[in-house]
């Protein structure tokens, strides 16, 4: 019994300290969350003005792009998907909900940055919004962040 009651004891130890390291590696503020948070707003203004070639900058070629309600996209068909976005008679507005944004460090290839934005647009006179989740995993190569993977969900 005291075998199986160490056991345990070592074992919720170990699993509380590894989600405090994995929590403690989350950036709310910072270098690296600045860099990100700089690049989210980037590639939002981009979509938010309907520029598809200047918010297409933002993704690498491998883009692998995963949402739950239209499945796998990689660039050449989230660049169609984009561009399809654009033509609409609506013009969708993407924001950041406030300190919903976390950054996470990947060693040696770049960051995955999490958060919630909220889509709005104004149809037949009426303004609709809806909130997502999503996750995007941004490379800097050459000293440039371009993102590589993202998922998108909640819709």
């Amino acid at each position: 019994m005291k075998t199986i009651n160490k056991f345990f004891t070592v074992l919720l130890l170990i699993t509380a300290a590894t989600f405090t390291v994995n929590r403690a590696a989350a950036q709310t503020s910072g270098p690296l969350f600045n860099e990100i948070a700089q690049q989210d707003s980037l590639q939002f203004d981009a979509f938010n003005s309907r520029n598809l070639d200047k918010l297409m900058n933002y993704f690498d070629t491998t883009l692998e792009l995963y949402q739950d309600n239209t499945g796998v996209r990689n660039f050449e068909q989230t660049k169609q998907a984009f561009g399809g976005l654009f033509k609409m008679s609506y013009v969708l507005n993407r924001k950041l909900i406030a300190g919903s944004m976390e950054v996470y460090p990947i060693k040696d290839y770049g960051a995955i940055e999490t958060g919630q934005h909220i889509f709005s647009h104004v149809e037949n006179g009426k303004l609709q919004s809806f909130t997502f989740k999503f996750m995007q995993i941004w490379q800097k190569k050459d000293g440039v962040w371009r993102v590589t993977r993202e998922i998108t969900y909640g819709h």
